[in-house]
Formats: C-alpha cells, structure tokens, sequence
C-alpha cells in the first residue's frame, strides 16, 4: 500500500458541511443484530463497557475518565442498534454530535469513524423517513466518509484497517460511489485473504474478535445480498465464503453452552454470541463448511463429559500482536457444559499494572520459567521477543507441543495433552529451569478444597504428582471490561 496522509483537506472536510453531495439511494436491509444490552438509558445516560456516565447538561463527546476504549464507544453510535431505542432521542443525539462533531477529537480518528458510518447507515436505511427529514445528518454522514478515505489506517493493519474497508462498503452503496466502492474492494479482497486463516479463524487469535469481524462480514453479505443491482454483487462470493470458514471455525471453538474461551484479547458483551451469529447467518442462508482447527492454533478435545479448547500455536501474526497475551500451551476446561478451569480474561485496555497483570504468563493456565515471560508482552498492545510453538504429536487421543520462549535462558517447557473417556491427563516437561510454576485458574463458582495433593469438586477430582509445592491462591477474574469477580 502508498499511504498518503493530507491534513489539509481532512480540516476542510470537518468544517465544510455545505460541500455538494450526492442524494443518497434507497437500500434493502434483512434484519440484522440487535445490541445484546441497551447501551443508551436515555437522559443524556450512557452505559459502555460496565461503565455509566449520565451527562448533566451538554454530551461531552470527548469524555475521557473511563479510557479511551469508552470514549470510543460513545462515539461509535452502536447504540443505534436498540431494540426499543427512540427516534426522538436519535435525533437529538445525532443532531448533537453533528453540531460539534468539527471540535471533536477522538470522534474524527478512522477507528470510531468507521464503526459509526456503518451504524449511521444501517439506521438511515432502516428509518427512511427519520433519513428523509435531516438533511443535516446526511451532510456530515458525507463529510465523514470523505474523512475516512483519506485516512485510512494502512499503518495498523488488522481489523482497524478490516473496519476502515467495511464502512467504505457501505458508504459507497449508501452513495452509489464508484470510486469509494473501488477502494473498499480492493482492500477487502487483499484482507480478507490475508486475515481469515485457512481453517477459518481470524489470525489475531482472539475469539472475540473473530465474532467482531464475522458480524461485519454478516452485515456486508446483508448489504450486497440485498442490492444486487449496485456493482453487480460482484463482492457477494468473497464475503460468503469467507463467512462461512468463519462460521465453521466459531462453532468449533464455541462452547456448548454458548461461551467462547477468553484467549487474548476477549470479553463478555462485546461482540454478538455465537448463536445470535449462527441464526444471522441463517437468515442470510449462509451455511458453514466443516473445516478441522488448524492454521489458528486452536485445538478442541470434547465428549460429553467435558469440553477441552487448547491452545498449541503462536501468539499472532508477527507484524500485529498488540491483543496478544503471553499464554502459549494454555487451555481452557469446560465440564458438563460448566466453565471449570478458565482464563483470567480482559478487563482493561488501559495501559495500567492490571492491563501488564492479565496478559502475563502467570495470569494463564500454562507455566512460567524462572518467573519470566514465555513472550515479553509491554505496554497496552506491544509484544517484544515472541514464543514460537511446535507441536511434536497429534492424533484423537493426545497433543503435544513445546515452545522456544525461554530459548535465552536456554529453558524449555514441552506439554502433553492426553483424553480419556472421563479424564485428562497433562503432564508438563521442563527443563534448564532452577525454578517453574504451572498455574490452574478455577471459574470463581467453583468451590475448591485442595486436600493430599488433590482437589475434590463434587465428581471431579484433580490430582497433582512431581510438584514441590501446591498452593491455592486467589485471583480476580475477569467478568468483563471493568469488571472483576474475586
């Protein structure tokens, strides 16, 4: 990609909402996705993240004391996607930010922008009356776009630049642009063959992530499904078979009671569940394929006693590992469709002590070398040296597979899965260590008793041979952003 940046034009672009633009077309939507939670509370009350802020008088729309992961949701519009959300209340929130949508900050960076030109638009489109009538909203939906296309974030990759080309999808069947359209496409056909793996999983190994980008790919079929007469549908074969390798990985990777594992960056609440995502992709008779775990570096072991979802790859596409967490050979153990040993999960993307806590090695269910880090994770999104897996053996029954994460210190931690009927077994090898703690993070609903090297649970019991010491600890679980369960 040439990446060119004019700032110039981006200022007259903010401040000129009286530019010519074109009439906007009338489009065909099938119903979409509904936010799970009602993020508007009316009353100028908003509520992001397991955050609320009710505003007194003016909306700051550049709010900043919850972290810029709020403000960005703010300035998202999702709230847009209410069930029960009220047309007046849109239009004076929309009128709102369009008044001072020029002196705004973050609102105006192409992450945000993206999201809301897409929420905007599937808005207009379902409320042609609402969009009939304000004018003034269609301007800057314009103007934004406009913003958007020349500041396409190229430098970032991943599913920022994923959400910069979807909302150009949009915005050029909403405005019947040819020359929005032809860059919408051109990034989406290199991206998506990029970023969607062979066995169907988004390659920044996050399965929250992986729902986001499956529910934009959803919304664009929607669109070119609906409006084959716009560009000929020339989209529509890409973006359903992508859909559906990552309909076949999601459904792998999905819990039986509908939870997926909180592998690096993930969060309840967030994105759409799994099965709102399978019955969207019904409606929009999209069926998944049946591809095995693979390129990703997931594996699943499962009967109907337990559900075991492994992790036995590498932490990320080299070149973008920023939701990525030092975790290699972790796992996450489901038994009778009850969450029994989990990750710590995310709960801050703010670069704190808690946001360093949660992507370390100690904070997952694998083993830490010397107390250092398998992969040295710093800052909010860094990651320096980076752990490489192997896996040595794999068939029905067993995995195994190492890592070259403590390579300097000439250290190595090699681990075995093996599945019974009713048990596991998981033995870990270390060697070149003077000392190595294997960690085991109990779902806060299970009552833990550890008795004789051994825990009993009701009808599970877990045994520990080779270990020095055993110790039960406590920890804060992530029940979602901002949200910790003791």
């Amino acid at each position: 990609y040439f990446f060119s940046f004019k700032w110039q034009s981006l200022i007259s672009f903010r401040h000129n909402y009286d530019m010519p633009f074109p009439k906007h077309t009338t489009l065909k939507l099938a119903t979409s996705v509904y936010t799970s939670t009602d993020m508007y509370l009316g009353e100028k009350t908003f509520c992001f993240l397991n955050l609320e802020k009710r505003f007194s008088d003016n909306i700051n729309w550049d709010f900043g004391e919850f972290g810029k992961l709020w403000t960005y949701n703010l300035n998202y519009f999702e709230f847009l996607n209410q069930k029960n959300i009220r047309i007046e209340d849109v239009e004076i929130l929309m009128t709102d930010f369009v008044e001072k949508l020029p002196n705004l900050k973050n609102a105006n960076e192409p992450f945000p922008t993206s999201l809301r030109i897409i929420f905007w638009i599937r808005f207009l489109v379902n409320n042609k009356t609402f969009a009939d009538s304000n004018k003034e909203i269609i301007k800057s939906l314009y103007a934004q776009i406009q913003i958007l296309d020349q500041s396409i974030q190229f430098h970032l990759y991943g599913n920022h630049l994923l959400e910069n080309a979807f909302a150009l999808l949009h915005a050029a069947y909403f405005f019947n642009d040819k020359k929005i359209y032809k860059k919408a496409k051109k990034i989406l056909l290199i991206e998506l063959e990029e970023q969607i793996l062979a066995d169907g999983g988004h390659f920044e190994l996050s399965p929250m992530y992986h729902q986001l980008m499956l529910y934009r790919i959803l919304d664009c079929v929607n669109l070119v499904k609906n409006n084959p007469t716009l560009f000929g549908g020339e989209l529509l074969p890409t973006l359903e078979f992508n859909a559906s390798k990552m309909l076949s990985w999601l459904r792998q990777m999905t819990f039986r009671n509908g939870q997926i594992p909180m592998f690096n960056d993930a969060a309840d609440n967030i994105a759409p569940a799994s099965q709102i995502l399978f019955e969207y992709a019904a409606r929009l008779n999209i069926q998944s394929t049946s591809i095995a775990l693979k390129e990703s570096g997931y594996r699943k072991f499962s009967n109907k006693f337990y559900e075991l979802i492994a992790d036995v790859g590498n932490i990320g596409p080299n070149y973008l590992p920023g939701h990525a967490h030092s975790d290699t050979l972790n796992f996450e153990l489901y038994i009778q469709d009850t969450p029994f040993i989990v990750d710590v999960g995310t709960s801050t993307y703010q670069n704190n002590d808690r946001r360093a806590e949660e992507r370390s090695t100690s904070s997952h269910n694998t083993v830490e070398i010397n107390g250092r880090e398998q992969s040295e994770v710093w800052g909010a999104f860094r990651v320096a040296k980076r752990a490489k897996a192997t896996i040595i053996t794999e068939n029905n029954l067993t995995i195994t597979a190492t890592h070259d994460g403590y390579r300097k210190i000439k250290a190595r931690h090699e681990r075995k899965f093996t599945f019974g009927t009713r048990s596991i077994s998981i033995n870990d090898y270390v060697c070149g260590a003077s000392t190595a703690k294997a960690f085991f993070f109990f779902h806060p609903q299970v009552l833990v008793n550890l008795q004789n090297n051994k825990i009993q649970n009701l009808n599970v019991t877990l045994s520990f041979e080779g270990a020095e010491k055993i110790e039960l600890c406590g920890y804060d679980y992530a029940v979602g952003f901002n949200k910790l369960e003791k």
